[in-house]
């Protein structure tokens, strides 16, 4: 008889949280028939402003296959959680988890815009990507340069060497499933890299939560002002000096102005 499912789901607390997110966001697109384009993020829709899509894109998706595969990557690099005995931990996998959303979502955009504007290839304009793909090749790639003796489960039937398995799912994702987004695949890689070599460090929960609040910041005001979902008790209004935003807070009549580049101008690159 295996080990209790509720161990496994107690050490690792954030893996079981994102699982169990994404399923019900999975849910509710099936119940609503949410499309890609409704949610997905590309550089069409990035360049108009729509930057909330960079965190609706990676926990949604669309497939059940799709969520399945992820879910069950995810479950397997989990053990990350469980490795605060060696500098990993529940706190890393958080911070890192933020970091890893964010830097591909934006790493892919750029190379969108570099594929766009130097090689004049207007096909990746409209490429819409959705889904945790991303995270889940980073933390591969993390976990194969930080523990290069572990292992990653699939379906609880495929074992793969951990210290092959960035490069091992990107060439088989391609393969089996053509509409995957290798660059979005890629883009995880790389980031994952990035924190593990260094590149991308300094982490604590300061950080992290100075980071999810401009997040959270940055994805209601992109909401709002793409008139994506409409925020009844914030309005965006135009000062003289455009380099000023004014937010109004509709029931209480005070406006709050902040020194910022308005959202507008801000270019994903």
């Amino acid at each position: 008889m295996g080990r209790p499912l509720f161990y496994d789901i107690i050490e690792k607390p954030a893996t079981s949280c994102i699982i169990t997110i994404c399923s019900l966001i999975w849910f509710v697109i099936q119940k609503k028939s949410v499309g890609y384009s409704q949610v997905g993020l590309s550089y069409e829709t990035a360049s108009e402003g729509h930057y909330w899509r960079m965190i609706t894109s990676a926990f949604s998706h669309i497939s059940v296959l799709h969520l399945v595969f992820n879910m069950s990557a995810l479950w397997s690099l989990g053990v990350v959680e469980q490795l605060g005995h060696v500098g990993l931990g529940t706190a890393y996998y958080l911070h890192y988890t933020l970091v890893l959303v964010v830097f591909s979502g934006v790493l892919v955009i750029g190379i969108y815009h570099l594929l766009i504007a130097r090689f004049k290839i207007d096909y990746f304009r409209r490429v819409t990507a959705v889904g945790y793909s991303c995270v889940v090749f980073g933390w591969m790639t993390i976990l194969s340069v930080k523990q290069p003796s572990s292992k990653l489960d699939l379906f609880g039937l495929l074992s793969l060497p951990i210290s092959f398995a960035p490069f091992e799912s990107l060439i088989f994702t391609s393969i089996i499933v053509p509409q995957a987004s290798f660059l979005g695949h890629l883009s995880g890689i790389l980031v994952g890299y990035a924190i593990s070599w260094g590149l991308i460090g300094g982490m604590n929960n300061y950080w992290a939560l100075t980071m999810l609040g401009w997040i959270i910041v940055v994805f209601v005001f992109s909401l709002k002002k793409s008139g994506a979902y409409d925020f009844s008790f914030l309005q965006i209004e135009s000062l003289t000096d455009a380099s000023l935003p004014s937010v109004r807070f509709i029931g209480n009549g005070r406006t709050l102005q902040a020194s910022a580049v308005p959202l507008s101008g801000v270019e994903v690159v």
